[in-house]
């Protein structure tokens, strides 16, 4: 028979996650949200203006530019990323020599610093010594400018974004396909089957919680997108590389407008809550028919 002192250890084990959750987070959302209703600043504590931020909001063409750009990026990098990870992991699951070397290779910008990956492209991006643009020139093409360039800088960006997030989607869909039984592509060609019919049979619908799990994360990761941005362009130029979170803290360290950054940052939660319980939906819904 359960006791009462073993009816409450599961409680006892999770509430210490509980409780960081409720000081790190969710206090501090709640705070964001008090701040975004009124005019504080870094000079004085400020006074409740309601939503005289929120529509001050709708009207900031630089922070509009922002939300376009962050929907582009993601609609430029999540899907590309996830395309390759998966196409990159189909290869890397062969049983060939040096395959861990491989595989460490392809995962090695994901985890090495995002300053030491925007220090890196600086330098083979620039105009004048920059291998790419010394490579094109040797072939006999024009190297562009490509990160002051309002034409090619947010273009870069993604390429980047892209560079660093494939090796996380390959060593998450590399763990799920080696997760796959074997017998089920055995069955497949014995019933005739090629290598893309057992792709788009078996691989596909047994990886798709995996694909959307990555989705979710990806997502969440790209609206987040700062420190590429403010290193290799700082929102430049002329605002085209400019993101939600780059504003945000322009708005809270530059202007010190803490409220006006409130209330950005509660539009990003309220766009990535969005985008998220949407995936979420139709997520669970394709996994609850399976």
């Amino acid at each position: 028979m359960q006791t009462r002192s073993s009816r409450y250890l599961p409680y006892l084990f999770i509430f210490p996650n509980v409780f960081i959750y409720f000081i790190f987070v969710l206090i501090p959302v709640i705070w964001v949200l008090y701040l975004s209703f009124t005019n504080y600043t870094l000079m004085n504590p400020g006074e409740w203006i309601g939503l005289k931020n929120y529509s001050l909001i709708i009207q900031d063409s630089i922070f509009l530019r922002a939300i376009r750009n962050t929907l582009f990026f993601w609609i430029c990098t999540v899907i590309p990323t996830m395309a390759l990870g998966m196409f990159i992991a189909q290869f890397l699951n062969l049983k060939i020599r040096f395959i861990a070397a491989f595989r460490a290779s392809i995962y090695l910008p994901g985890v090495i610093s995002s300053v030491a990956v925007a220090m890196t492209w600086l330098w083979l991006l620039d105009p004048m010594k920059g291998p790419v643009n010394v490579f094109l020139t040797s072939i006999g093409m024009t190297g562009e400018n490509w990160l002051q360039d309002p034409k090619t800088a947010l273009g870069s960006i993604i390429i980047i974004g892209i560079w660093t997030g494939i090796g996380y989607a390959m060593i998450i869909y590399l763990a799920g396909l080696q997760g796959i039984p074997e017998h089920l592509y055995e069955a497949a060609k014995m019933d005739g089957a090629n290598t893309v019919q057992q792709f788009i049979a078996i691989t596909l619908p047994l990886l798709r919680p995996i694909t959307f799990f990555l989705f979710i994360t990806s997502t969440i990761r790209s609206f987040q997108i700062f420190d590429l941005v403010y290193i290799l362009t700082s929102g430049g130029p002329a605002n085209s590389t400019t993101t939600l979170v780059n504003e945000i803290v322009k708005m809270s360290f530059s202007e010190y407008r803490m409220g006006y950054a409130s209330t950005m940052a509660m539009v990003l939660l309220i766009i990535t809550l969005i985008v998220t319980l949407i995936n979420y939906t139709f997520g669970s819904r394709d996994n609850d028919i399976d």
